[in-house]
C-alpha cells in the first residue's frame, strides 16, 4: 500500500512535471511572433533588411514609430476607431443585457420560440449584396453609424447574457417584487450587479470585433476618409508593403533609415497595442464570466 502511494505521488510529479514543460514551451511559441514583431519596430530599417533580428533590436531606433505616425489619415483612423470601440460597445452591451434580461424571465411568452430564432440568424444571412443595398436605403453607408448600428444586437452575446441570467436564483427577484420593485429596478439593482463577469466578457468581444474591424471601412466608406478606421489604414498600408516584396526600397516612406519591413512591424504594434492593455483589466472577470454563463444545469 505504500509503495503503491509512493508511485502514484511520483507519477504525479512527473505528469505535472511534463504539463509544466508543455505549457511554458506553448507560451514561448505563441509569445515569440508579437516579440519579434516589438523587436523588429524598434530596430532601424536599413539594417533590419540583412534578417537576423530574433529578441533585441540590433540597431535601436524610434525612427519607424515618427514615420507610422506621420502617415496620412493614420490620425482619423484612429479617432474614428476609439469612437466606434467605446460607443458601440456600451450601445451593444446595454441593449444586449435588456434583451437578455426581457428573455430570461420565466414569465415571458414565446421565448424558446424567439431564441430559436435568433440561433438561426446566426447561421444565415442575406448574403453581401443585399446587405449593402439594404444599408444604401437605410441610408447609413458613407456614415460613422454603419459602424454601430448593424451591430447593436448579437444573438451570440444575447444568448450568453441569458444563459448567465437564467442560473440568478429566482428568489432574489421574487423577494423584490415584493417590497414593490418593477421589473427596470430589478434589473438595475439585483440583476446587473451580479452580472459583471459576463458583461466583462461581452464587453471584451464587442471591443476587440469593433477594434479589429476593417472590411466594413472598406465596403461603406471607403470614398470618405473622414470615416476611415485604424484597421483599415493598417491593411492599405500591409498591402503596400507586400507590394513592395519587404525589400529596401525606402522612397515610399522618405527616409533611409526606414523599410517597408519595420514599417509593417511598427503600424502593426500601434494597432495592437492599446486592445492588448485591455486584456489585463478584464481577466479576473473573462473566465467566470464564459464558464458561469455558458453551463445551464
Amino acid at each position: 500500500m505504500k509503495n503503491r502511494r509512493i508511485r502514484s505521488s511520483l507519477g504525479d510529479k512527473i505528469f505535472k512535471f511534463l504539463i509544466a514543460i508543455f505549457m511554458i514551451v506553448f507560451v514561448l511559441v505563441t509569445l515569440y511572433p508579437v516579440v519579434n514583431t516589438l523587436v523588429l519596430s524598434f530596430n532601424d530599417g536599413t539594417d533590419a533588411v540583412r534578417g537576423g533580428i530574433y529578441l533585441w533590436p540590433r540597431k535601436f531606433t524610434l525612427k519607424n514609430y515618427s514615420t507610422v505616425l506621420a502617415l496620412e489619415n493614420l490620425s482619423i483612423g484612429a479617432y474614428i476607431t476609439v469612437a466606434r470601440t467605446i460607443l458601440g460597445t456600451l450601445i451593444s452591451l446595454g441593449l444586449n443585457a435588456l434583451l437578455a434580461f426581457v428573455v430570461s424571465r420565466k414569465r415571458f411568452m414565446f421565448k424558446s420560440q424567439l431564441s430559436l430564432f435568433w440561433v438561426i440568424t446566426m447561421y444565415v444571412n442575406g448574403g453581401l449584396v443585399p446587405t449593402f443595398i439594404l444599408y444604401r436605403n437605410l441610408n447609413l453607408t458613407n456614415s460613422f453609424w454603419v459602424y454601430v448600428i448593424p451591430g447593436l444586437i448579437s444573438a451570440w452575446n444575447m444568448l450568453v447574457i441569458r444563459t448567465y441570467m437564467q442560473g440568478i436564483p429566482d428568489s432574489l427577484e421574487e423577494s423584490a417584487q415584493l417590497d414593490g420593485a418593477g421589473y427596470f429596478t430589478i434589473f438595475t439593482r439585483i440583476i446587473s450587479p451580479l452580472c459583471k463577469p459576463v458583461y466583462a466578457t461581452i464587453a471584451l468581444f464587442a471591443a476587440v470585433y469593433h477594434w479589429n474591424s476593417w472590411f466594413d471601412a472598406m465596403l461603406y466608406n471607403r470614398m470618405k476618409t473622414e470615416y476611415t478606421t485604424l484597421q483599415y489604414e493598417l491593411m492599405k498600408l500591409l498591402s503596400s508593403v507586400m507590394q513592395q516584396g519587404g525589400s529596401a526600397d525606402t522612397a515610399k516612406f522618405g527616409s533611409g533609415q526606414v523599410t517597408p519591413v519595420v514599417i509593417r512591424a511598427s503600424a502593426t504594434i500601434v494597432t495592437m497595442a492599446p486592445i492588448i492593455c485591455l486584456y489585463p483589466f478584464l481577466q479576473r472577470y473573462f473566465v467566470a464570466g464564459l464558464t458561469i454563463g455558458g453551463v445551464k444545469e
